[in-house]
């Protein structure tokens, strides 16, 4: 809606990492805010829901008056400005093509209907899922996946501090190179084996016994592939996506459909497979395979579709009927 395909990933990276960080500071608050049990005849666990809670609601108040849904309602910009920028949007799937034609921005059930009919938002599912089994898993289990190793909850808190801090500068570093070289897969791909390496080195530490810290250094490296593959995720079938409703409701199933990784994932470390957790490691690293095949397939199929185009005779739709049609008109040109 406010930026171009070739300068998604870095702002998609720059919003996923506050979450790594979030997740870093949890693990700090969690550990001071604890120390206030007791405080008010309330529990340390309630305090941690109290004020975080209080965060969250004031962060969403100023967020209603200061984040405007789309450029052409955007009042701090000029008119000049806010065509530029309308302009700039509209006809960015099509200028490889040599002919210019600008999305669809008017509403009909069809592009609802296309969105659900679209072979890359289901083959994208399993990337998603390849992605966010492992995110889920490590964020939910992490604290007692070390704790487990023989910390106490104290430490087990501060010890996933520095794992997340690094996945967020990962995150963002990645995320900008994508963007200044137009790719998506090969740095999604990359990322997704560094949470393969990450899980096999848990599996066999895990099966080996008595080496927490290489346990330990498996979950370093997993997460640091999760949270710069899952921006980039998001990031490329959105990048695919023509026509802004088509885009919103194609996005809704991805994201939608895709964080039921949840619902599986929050299943997967059972307290009877405690500490080893061989078989939680094992389905994430399952799941991460079927995603990496998922990622092959897509490009795949977006470089043959890619090929097709550029030997299509140019003028063969009207600009309206390419409009109509958006990215699966000749003119659109996908990012691999």
């Amino acid at each position: 809606m406010w930026y171009c395909r070739t300068e998604a990933q870095f702002r998609q990276a720059m919003f996923f990492s506050a979450a790594s960080v979030a997740g870093a500071f949890s693990g700090l608050l969690a550990f001071a805010i604890a120390k206030m049990d007791g405080v008010g005849g309330y529990e340390g666990w309630r305090w941690i829901f109290i004020l975080e809670g209080i965060l969250t609601v004031l962060v969403a108040i100023i967020a209603f008056f200061t984040i405007y849904d789309f450029p052409e309602t955007a009042k701090f910009l000029t008119e000049t400005e806010r065509a530029w920028v309308v302009h700039r949007l509209r006809y960015q799937g099509s200028k490889d093509s040599g002919q210019m034609v600008a999305e669809s921005e008017h509403f009909k059930w069809k592009y609802v209907r296309d969105a659900f009919t679209d072979w890359q938002i289901y083959l994208g599912l399993w990337m998603y899922w390849g992605i966010v089994c492992p995110l889920y898993g490590t964020s939910l289990f992490l604290p007692s996946i070390i704790r487990e190793l023989g910390y106490t909850s104290s430490t087990a808190q501060l010890l996933t501090v520095p794992i997340y801090i690094t996945a967020a500068v990962l995150a963002v570093a990645v995320a900008w190179f994508s963007d200044r070289s137009g790719q998506r897969s090969p740095y999604i791909f990359t990322c997704m084996c560094a949470i393969g390496i990450g899980f096999i080195i848990c599996i066999g530490a895990s099966a080996h016994g008595g080496v927490p810290g290489v346990v330990y250094a498996g979950i370093f490296i997993a997460v640091c592939g999760i949270y710069p593959a899952f921006p980039g995720n998001v990031t490329w079938i959105s990048n695919n996506l023509a026509g802004s409703y088509k885009r919103s409701a194609g996005m809704a199933i991805h994201i939608g459909v895709g964080n039921l990784a949840g619902a599986m994932a929050s299943n997967f470390y059972r307290a009877t497979d405690s500490p080893k957790y061989l078989l939680g490691h094992g389905l994430e690293l399952g799941f991460l395979a079927v995603g990496l095949c998922a990622v092959v397939g897509l490009r795949w199929n977006y470089k043959r579709i890619n090929g097709k185009r550029d030997q299509m005779p140019l003028g063969e739709y009207s600009d309206a009927e390419n409009s109509e049609k958006g990215d699966r008109a000749p003119t659109y040109r996908y990012v691999l």
